[in-house]
């Protein structure tokens, strides 16, 4: 019986060792500390297609689907994913404080009001649909999912910069 913290499949398992690093032990029996679930499409298909890495990077195990893992292995995944991945979602663009690069602009997005420097235009990338990904000087990625559903302010300052 598995405890708390452990998930068990039919062919690995995960848990936490004693310093919250997660543990992936293959059907063989083989320990790999430190396990990364990484996904293949994080933006396109966020719940398809979830690699389990060990550290060096090697794949130890292929998720296609949450369909194909337990609740509890799912939970286990989703709270590493969450840690991994930070991604504000831009909900209103407030301010730039100029239209030559760099600029800092002053966002309100689903985490809350932040502002962060834009280096440069080539940091605003176009995704497929009407979704933007917009790397700052520190390299955290923000997300527009839809321009479209930004307010007519934000879309100006956006057209500006594109």
């Amino acid at each position: 019986m598995a405890d708390e913290g452990t998930a068990v499949m039919q062919y690995f398992e995960l848990r936490y060792n004693d310093f919250g690093r997660l543990v992936f032990i293959g059907e063989d029996g083989v320990v790999h500390e430190g396990a990364i679930p990484v996904r293949a499409f994080p933006i396109g298909a966020p719940d398809e297609g979830i690699a389990l890495v060990s550290a060096d990077g090697v794949e130890l195990a292929w998720i296609e689907q949450w369909s194909d893992v337990s609740p509890t292995v799912r939970t286990v995944i989703e709270r590493e994913l969450a840690n991994r991945e930070f991604m504000p979602e831009i909900n209103r663009i407030r301010r730039v404080s100029s239209f030559a690069t760099p600029t800092v602009w002053e966002v309100d997005t689903n985490r809350g009001e932040t502002s962060f420097t834009l280096k440069g235009e080539e940091d605003i990338r176009r995704l497929p649909g009407t979704a933007l990904l917009i790397a700052d000087s520190h390299g955290i990625q923000f997300i527009i999912r839809d321009i479209k559903s930004l307010d007519k302010h934000s879309r100006k300052i956006l057209d500006r910069f594109l």
